[in-house]
């Protein structure tokens, strides 16, 4: 039977070495992929760790899930549908990935082991830029001198000749029809038409251009990562045949200083695949090659689902009441008349 060990093994293989396999490592500065994650907001810094967070090497495994985020919802389900392993693709901390309590007591409740590979996987595979239509002939994770600030250049793959065609591609690979389905039967369920999903609030849209609009020089920037203006000027003077610029797996707000350069140098500009669609873009890849790796061992994917409801809406009339009593007898100090 195979075990925590034979996991960890497995990451490290997918990733040429890159995963921590000995406790000992666990120290900043030993590890390129061990990577301290702060904004300097007091006491929520973060240190990447790629392999094993917690659990014994010599658990047996006979399930794993891959998740994005490791939360509670996690935690649950994978007790409830005999999980033996998470592997999450971001960096997991204490509380905030367990429900407010340590993760040694919650995990150690159930016997599940949960392991990381963010930066540690990132790179490993073209799979972002190919699903948003091009091939990258240039990457560069480290754009300006900031680390993880990742630019990929590429060219319009075959049948990519408009804007429009890459929404159609994403469009036919991220699976919206069947997204908008679900979400219509839960408005239904729910009764309220009001009901919106992570995954579709933010799909792919046009910033700069139209659906007809020719597209072939390719700049594929990540904002979160710390992208700016004066990168994308760089940017350009780098890759002077730039048409269009991709941002995805976050975005712009309205008016943000890279869409008003963007504009400026005469480029096309459009959102791709959210956050809320890495699931698929880094999940299911990682999720494929563990199943190759461990012939023995099911392989679950854990997809986030985030719904917003209206209040009217939230739940059951019963689950509702209840809100309303809790808040008006325990929690509402004065009522306005």
């Amino acid at each position: 039977m195979a075990t925590v060990r034979d996991v960890v093994k497995a990451l490290d293989d997918i990733t040429g070495g890159r995963v921590l396999c000995r406790p000992e490592d666990v120290t900043l500065g030993r590890h390129p992929f061990m990577i301290m994650k702060s904004s300097g907001i007091p006491g929520k810094e973060v240190i990447e760790t790629p392999g094993l967070v917690y659990g014994d090497p010599n658990w047996p495994v006979r399930k794993v899930a891959v998740a994005m985020t490791l939360s509670e919802q996690d935690i649950e389900l994978a007790q409830a549908t005999g999980v033996d392993a998470i592997i999450a693709h971001h960096p997991i901390a204490d509380a905030a990935s367990s429900g407010g309590v340590t993760l040694k007591h919650y995990l150690d409740l159930y016997g599940i082991a949960v392991l990381e590979l963010h930066e540690a996987f990132h790179g490993l595979h073209p799979g972002i830029p190919a699903l948003h239509g091009h091939e990258v002939y240039y990457v560069n994770t480290h754009f300006g001198g900031l680390e993880g600030n990742v630019l990929y250049t590429g060219m319009a793959l075959p049948g990519i000749k408009t804007l429009g065609d890459i929404i159609v591609r994403l469009s036919g690979y991220m699976g919206y029809e069947q997204d908008d389905a679900l979400l219509e039967n839960e408005r239904i369920v729910y009764g309220s038409s009001l009901l919106q999903e992570s995954g579709q609030a933010t799909r792919a849209r046009i910033v700069l251009g139209e659906r007809s609009t020719p597209v072939k020089h390719i700049l594929h920037i990540f904002p979160h990562t710390g992208f700016t203006a004066e990168h994308l000027r760089e940017a350009v003077r780098l890759f002077p045949d730039a048409d269009t610029v991709i941002a995805s797996i976050s975005r712009l707000r309205p008016g943000h200083p890279l869409i008003q350069t963007a504009k400026e140098l005469g480029l096309n500009m459009m959102f791709g695949n959210s956050h809320a669609l890495e699931i698929f873009e880094n999940g299911l890849p990682l999720a494929c090659a563990l199943d190759k790796l461990l012939s023995d061992v099911e392989v679950a994917v854990f997809r986030e689902r985030v719904v917003s409801m209206p209040l009217q809406a939230a739940g059951c009339t019963a689950i509702r009441t209840y809100g309303q009593e809790m808040a008006l007898s325990h929690l509402v100090r004065k009522v306005p008349v």
